[in-house]
């Protein structure tokens, strides 16, 4: 590239590099004029444009600029001080953005758990707060049944045998229903239900063993147990709670790039989401 195309930006004594046309993203801008010399907030020292601002902040400036997305950490708290920042650059499409603070921040989301034994049967009931958290748990879950000879929380799984695979009862948006076990059918038959957790490919019919990898996937989803509680003692049922830290989904601009346009915005999301 040549030098006219290669911008070095000292923004409170942090060094950036980038296009000028990424600069010249929205022409209207102070950092597009800039280029033109003609704004004094940014003096040329050495080769090097210099403007007295916060310089970690900008990081977020220049990422806008090159992706048209706003997409910020989930500890990130600076909300006015970036909306400032953007203002004083001139980039109203990302103040305005900025002023949706409540589409950018992290939801906590909460996935409550419920476990009980029944001789030879085990229930699940797990709701979420996050519908599209518990649809995405749901697509991960198979309960597979077929007919067996004794009872054995132990039996492996009949490879010889054909199982069935049942959808999962789904009495709301939020929560699903299944178990896993064994049940009487007639003579020595018993109906078993198998339960099988992607990217597991194990088919279990121990309810503990099931719990077990149940918590095993919630927590590499980055879930974390928050309270573990007897809800029904006569009926052995246990809650368990676990909590996250969800990401919100980044918001994105549309530039009209029509003649003579200045750069006009358009809010939207960065992908469709559902069960807000």
């Amino acid at each position: 590239m040549s030098n006219q195309e290669v911008v070095v930006l000292s923004v409170g004594g942090v060094r950036y590099v980038t296009r000028a046309s990424t600069l010249q993203q929205f022409p209207d801008s102070r950092l597009a004029r800039m280029l033109n010399h003609d704004d004094w907030e940014f003096k040329l020292v050495n080769g090097e444009f210099f403007v007295d601002r916060d310089g970690t902040l900008f990081s977020y400036i220049m990422d806008f600029l090159r992706t048209l997305q706003v997409c910020l950490p989930t500890d990130f708290s600076d909300y006015q001080r970036l909306r400032r920042e953007a203002e004083f650059y001139g980039l109203h499409p990302l103040a305005d953005l900025l002023r949706q603070e409540h589409l950018l921040k992290p939801r906590l989301e909460i996935l409550e758990v419920r476990f009980s034994l029944q001789e030879m049967q085990a229930f699940f009931r797990i709701f979420g707060s996050c519908s599209t958290t518990v649809e995405a748990l749901a697509e991960q879950i198979t309960v597979f049944t077929g007919q067996q000879s004794g009872q054995s929380w132990s039996s492996p799984f009949p490879s010889q045998k054909t199982l069935v695979p049942l959808p999962l009862e789904r009495p709301s948006y939020h929560d699903m229903v299944f178990q896993c076990g064994t049940e009487y059918s007639a003579g020595e038959q018993f109906v078993a239900r198998y339960v099988s957790i992607k990217p597991d490919n194990r088919k279990l019919i121990n309810g503990t063993n099931v719990l077990g990898l149940l918590f095993d996937t919630l927590l590499k989803d980055g879930f974390r147990l928050i309270s573990a509680r007897t809800v029904a003692s006569e009926e052995k049922v246990e809650c368990y709670s676990f909590e996250r830290m969800k990401r919100p989904t980044g918001l994105t601009v549309t530039v009209n790039q029509t003649p003579g346009s200045s750069g006009v915005a358009q809010a939207r999301r960065g992908q469709k989401q559902k069960g807000k």
